[in-house]
């Protein structure tokens, strides 16, 4: 954990109520780091309803893996997450530690395997003593709580300067449910299906199938739409979770992501996802400002992603803003860049309010000074408008400053 909590950071955190039917513990294994929880165990009273997203990438962790496998199963009785060791690339022994991680899991909570789920955020390729925490699960199951969430999202971080909370609440045919997350990202965050590591927990009675649709669905606009440095991790994993309690009010059982039943909770999920997603970006290493980059005019919402995405993951884009410069020839670099439609005479950039270049030039009333004003704030949008069609799309980021660099030099020392 840094020594200086981001300047992006909440004023406070959201106050966490328990959620019927999942319990927490926390333990130190000392994995890596000193004095702090490391491991966090969440428990669930009966089998819950699992949805999961991964990491797209090539090389996944040993700990994406075991959940791929076991999700089709569809229920889950018990997560198992570590911080400090990835639990990636580490071959032969890393599938030993899930092994042993599941196996003590299941014994713990007189459960199986395949109710079990796992993730490891951290250094990749160091081999992970999973008898450091493995034989303290027995104990952590007999001491696990409702009320520990921010306790809980201590646990999982990494190089993060403060834990990652939210909670929503819905209502299903009537029935009020709640809705509680908890995330951990600061670096290496590029999402590509999930963001680096993310729990959420519903009261809600809705079946695997259904849950797995509304997951699936809303990480597009939320965690597949921020980015740190461009870096997908190899254990990105965001996992969604209903323990049902809810039926205990009268909530009838959803069964399908269509049931209209459902469309005040998507809503909340949706709004949830988003605010964790947004909490990872104002955390990110060395992070001193925020950074919202929309794209109209594009030929279509896949195009102007893809383009904001360009913006957004521009070094040098980057580097303006975390200088206060007001440098819109770097947006115009990365929108010329993105292999995406563009015409350069249609281009207009804003950066606020101000707008800087119109028609492939710089605006005839452009001010250095009212540019200059915007990039002193924290929180900074630009806008790029192609003008080819009606394709739009925000990603979210923040600037890269000298800390990131010095953050990732000695990440592994």
């Amino acid at each position: 954990m840094s020594a200086s909590v981001s300047p992006l950071a909440p004023k406070e955190f959201a106050a966490m109520p328990p959620i019927r039917g999942v319990a927490m513990a926390t333990a130190s294994a000392g994995i890596k780091y000193k004095n702090r929880t490391d491991v966090l165990l969440m428990v669930f009273d009966k089998p819950a309803s699992v949805a999961g997203v991964f990491t797209r990438s090539k090389c996944p962790s040993a700990p994406v893996d075991f959940c791929r496998a076991n999700l089709p199963h569809g229920l889950a009785r018990g997560v198992v997450v570590n911080s400090g060791n990835a639990n990636a690339f580490t071959g032969v022994k890393g599938r030993q530690a899930t092994d042993m991680t599941a196996k003590a899991a299941a014994s713990a909570l007189s459960c199986g395997e395949n109710e079990i789920y796992l993730a490891s955020t951290g250094v990749i390729g160091e081999p992970l003593d999973a008898s450091k925490f493995a034989g303290v699960l027995d104990a952590m199951t007999a001491e696990a709580k409702g009320d520990f969430w921010l306790e809980a999202a201590k646990a999982i971080m990494t190089t993060d300067t403060y834990p990652k909370v939210a909670t929503r609440t819905a209502e299903i045919g009537g029935v009020a449910v709640r809705i509680n997350g908890i995330a951990k990202g600061a670096g290496m965050i590029a999402p590509d299906m999930a963001t680096m590591l993310s729990f959420v927990v519903t009261d809600a009675n809705i079946a695997p199938a259904a849950l797995q649709s509304l997951l699936s669905a809303g990480v597009g606009p939320s965690f597949n739409s921020v980015t740190v440095d461009s870096d997908t991790s190899t254990s990105d994993t965001l996992m969604l979770f209903a323990t049902g309690a809810a039926a205990e009010d009268g909530q009838a059982r959803v069964e399908s992501a269509d049931d209209a039943r459902l469309d005040g909770f998507r809503a909340a999920l949706n709004d949830l996802l988003k605010d964790l997603a947004l909490q990872v970006v104002r955390d990110g290493e060395g992070a001193r400002k925020m950074i919202a980059v929309t794209v109209k005019g594009a030929e279509n919402d896949a195009a102007a992603k893809r383009v904001a995405l360009s913006i957004a993951n521009s070094p040098l884009v980057k580097t303006a803003v975390a200088g206060e410069d007001a440098n819109w020839g770097r947006v115009v670099m990365a929108v010329g860049k993105a292999g995406e439609m563009a015409d350069r005479d249609r281009l207009a950039i804003w950066f606020g309010e101000i707008r800087v270049a119109v028609n492939g030039e710089r605006d005839p009333a452009y001010s250095e000074a009212a540019a200059s004003a915007v990039m002193k704030q924290d929180d900074i949008a630009i806008t790029a408008d192609l003008g080819l069609g009606k394709g739009e799309a925000t990603v979210w980021t923040c600037d890269l400053t000298k800390e990131y660099v010095a953050i990732n030099g000695d990440y592994r020392s």
